[in-house]
């Protein structure tokens, strides 16, 4: 017996995609919106319950459009010059990414909501532990998804971008994110131009799936 309608949930889980291209530009999004999505968020796990994520959410205009320059600085470098840098790909949903992230980089600065998620740590950690990261990962990335899920529910998207983070004390000094606040990513939030997605491609599940031993 299932707790929750299954059909539901499940299309939640299956169609809530990257959004560049469907976010409206125009339509408002209120403050009370995304606090309640935050708000959400809140409820995921958080390692040792020490809920140390922070969110950095960003209005005004000019900060947006300068949020905007630094990610296109940012972007540039991995994305290429070229409008043609990956259009020629025999792989066509990679082709489509690349072309969704250009348009980005035209639009970011129209999108009336820019998030942060951050996370708070004791200092500005100079590790590369694998174990070190990914706790840290861990305590952030489970609220970032459910901050994707309730903006979905609600006739909203979002996608979770990172190129702006090579300009992350930039970004910090823009908007006086303390040293011991690390971001994780910058989300693109507005609600979307309908909202019927499909469900997108994926490797078989015994390509990717092991029991008890590989």
């Amino acid at each position: 017996m299932s707790v929750y309608d299954l059909s539901v949930t499940d299309a939640l889980l299956t169609t809530t995609r990257s959004v560049r291209k469907r976010l409206d530009l125009k339509k408002p999004v209120s403050r009370d919106l995304i606090m309640r999505c935050i708000e959400l968020s809140t409820q995921a796990p958080t390692g040792s319950n020490q809920q140390n994520w922070r969110w950095m959410v960003v209005t005004d205009d000019q900060k947006r459009r300068a949020l905007a320059d630094l990610y296109y600085k940012g972007a540039i470098e991995y994305l290429g010059n070229s409008a043609d840098d990956g259009a020629s790909s025999s792989d066509a949903p990679t082709s489509r990414v690349f072309d969704s992230a250009r348009y980005l980089l035209d639009v970011l600065k129209d999108v009336p909501v820019h998030v942060i998620p951050c996370i708070e740590v004791d200092a500005a950690p100079t590790t590369n532990s694998v174990s070190y990261w990914a706790s840290v990962m861990g305590s952030i990335m489970p609220a970032v998804w459910s901050f994707n899920l309730a903006l979905r529910a609600r006739g909203l998207g979002t996608v979770l971008t990172t190129l702006h983070l090579d300009y992350a004390k930039d970004v910090s000094d823009l908007l006086g994110i303390p040293d011991n606040v690390l971001q994780v990513g910058l989300l693109p939030v507005a609600y979307t131009v309908g909202t019927e997605f499909k469900l997108a491609k994926r490797v078989p599940l015994k390509n990717i799936v092991h029991f008890d031993t590989w």
